[in-house]
């Protein structure tokens, strides 16, 4: 019997860590989790959890010491730079217990773009944690690092996202796109939809059971489901409920 061909790769969920003063506390806003989030989504995967993190080496050793451990692959944005307040590439070395060494890879490619400039302080950039490898740069050739699943990038998007493209290109290719079917159930709190949800959700465990609640004149319950497989059939099973329960309901 010849094998049936693999089906298409699962979805991953990605942490996203950004970090900065500048952007918990300062002018700059924070575009990576609008971008990352529909870059994601277009390829099938999603986020897991998002952080803002600041300059902070304590927070930093902490925050990273504990995603390092979880399975899930991060996108970890800023702070790789060579001035003081940099401290990414320290932290990420003091979360995963290696040493902070200089990559020769890196030193190369900081020498090469920076020539005699490059010393005392651009070098900087080539000290990363000990065993990692390295991510593509194509704006400037200053490369970011992976340290197990999780991929350091400069917090600038003109560099962090077409870095983040070749990541995915390399290593997470596209799953199947979500999908999302719901109802609409008018005049009803959403506390009364509480026990239906709670029956048809374990029925469905491949999907994601939601319930939006929309207020003003016209309110009403958006009641559904996103996932990959067996929208229909959970769709059919909720209408089913609702029925029994004597609910009306409309197609958004």
């Amino acid at each position: 019997m010849v094998p049936s061909p693999a089906g298409p790769p699962g979805p991953v969920l990605f942490g996203l860590i950004v970090i900065g003063d500048e952007v918990l506390n300062g002018p700059r806003a924070d575009k990576h989790l609008g971008h990352f989030r529909a870059f994601l989504a277009a390829q099938g995967h999603g986020l897991a959890w998002h952080w803002v993190l600041p300059d902070d080496p304590e927070v930093l050793t902490a925050h990273l010491r504990f995603s390092l451990a979880r399975p899930e692959p991060v996108l970890v944005c800023g702070g790789i730079g060579a001035t003081p307040d940099d401290h990414t590439r320290a932290c990420a070395a003091a979360g995963a217990g290696v040493a902070l060494v200089r990559h020769p890879e890196a030193r190369t490619l900081v020498e090469e773009r920076f020539g005699a400039e490059a010393y005392p302080y651009r070098i900087l950039m080539a000290d990363l944690p000990e065993g990692c490898s390295l991510i593509p740069n194509p704006y400037n050739q200053i490369p970011g690092f992976r340290l197990h699943d999780h991929f350091f990038l400069p917090g600038f998007p003109q560099m962090a996202w077409p870095m983040a493209d070749w990541i995915l290109a390399q290593h997470y290719p596209p799953a199947v796109l979500a999908r999302e079917v719901a109802l609409r159930v008018p005049g009803v709190p959403e506390s009364r939809l509480v026990p239906i949800m709670l029956a048809v959700g374990p029925r469905h465990p491949g999907l994601k059971l939601f319930s939006l609640p929309h207020l003003g004149e016209q309110r009403c319950v958006l009641l559904g489901f996103r996932g990959r497989t067996g929208l229909e059939a959970a769709l059919a099973d909720l209408q089913g409920e609702l029925e029994a329960a004597g609910l009306d309901y409309e197609m958004p």
